[in-house]
């Protein structure tokens, strides 16, 4: 396996499997604020994204499925041993990606399970566990358009959904190639991509694994194609985000997913979500674990970008 320099971030301290292992193992037996709090509440509030296919979205039924949303089970399950509070309540909170480190902070949920990237920006502010995806960023056009990077989108109207990593990225990208595009913003993913599909906007850029979940539900996919922005685009690690702060709370987060990648588990989910069909309408991804994600189940690691 050939290792790229956007790569070794990820891989960084190998050897640990989180950063700052040592202060993390020292103050590991300290209370945890998060584990009290639900246990004065009688319930653990957990954000979920409605429709980031296949980590966190809504089925038919409307009840909260997904790559993360399964992972955050286990997690929950284990609140519940940790408390010995089998009754506790599990309480769904829709979050978007402008709203869900704000609600996070503020107290609103104690665990958000969605699909969110890990970064330095957000470690001031947020913790998060052990990373259990990586994506890159990617942009969705017409097969027609004409359009095969990023210095093609000159002058093209570019849509990005608010509050997430790709809008940055799209944005510092074009000023270093100097293409200034049209931005939009949409309110989450589907709104992005209804932009491009009545044709309000030319493009959509987002983490490409987000696109193609977009993409299994839509009757004219065959239209549109993933275009590389750049040749050397950064990975984006996914982690579940919790509260900054809170060693404790964080250390049952990474034992659960830990054990689960240990013991194969995380693995068998991955392939549930990513290499078999999936609800609502029996789409499949047909995405195999990348090389990268495969290192990082054997040294696991919360390392930001």
């Amino acid at each position: 396996m050939t290792i790229s320099k956007c790569m070794l971030p990820l891989l960084f301290a190998a050897g640990v499997w989180v950063s700052g292992g040592a202060a993390h193992a020292q103050s590991a037996a300290a209370p945890s604020a998060t584990l009290a709090k639900i246990s004065e509440y009688g319930a653990i509030y957990v954000g979920h994204r409605e429709s980031s296919i296949p980590f966190s979205y809504l089925d038919a039924d409307g009840q909260v499925i997904g790559y993360s949303a399964e992972l955050c089970r286990h997690v929950t399950d284990a609140v519940k041993r940790a408390l010995n509070r089998p009754d506790l309540a599990v309480v769904p909170v829709p979050v978007t990606s402008s709203s869900r480190q704000m609600m996070l902070e503020a107290g609103t949920i104690d665990l958000e399970c969605g699909s969110t990237t890990n970064t330095e920006q957000r470690q001031r502010y947020v913790g998060f566990a052990v990373t259990t995806f990586v994506a890159g960023v990617k942009a969705l056009v017409k097969k027609d358009s004409g359009i095969r990077s990023l210095k093609d989108m000159k002058g093209k109207t570019v849509v990005t959904s608010s509050g997430t990593t790709s809008d940055a990225y799209l944005k510092a990208a074009a000023l270093r190639q100097g293409v200034l595009p049209n931005y939009r913003v949409g309110r989450d993913h589907d709104d992005s991509l209804r932009q491009v599909l009545r044709g309000d906007a030319d493009v959509m850029v987002l983490d490409d694994v987000l696109l193609q979940g977009l993409l299994i539900n839509v009757p004219e996919a065959d239209r549109f194609k993933l275009v590389v922005l750049e040749e050397s685009y950064a990975n984006e690690p996914y982690g579940l985000m919790l509260r900054r702060n809170d060693p404790a709370f964080k250390k049952l987060v990474d034992d659960t997913l830990i054990a689960l990648m240990k013991r194969g588990e995380l693995t068998r989910i991955y392939e549930r979500w990513f290499t078999s069909p999936i609800p609502p309408a029996g789409g499949n991804l047909n995405l195999p674990m990348g090389e990268l994600l495969k290192q990082l189940l054997v040294t696991p690691n919360d390392r930001g970008v």
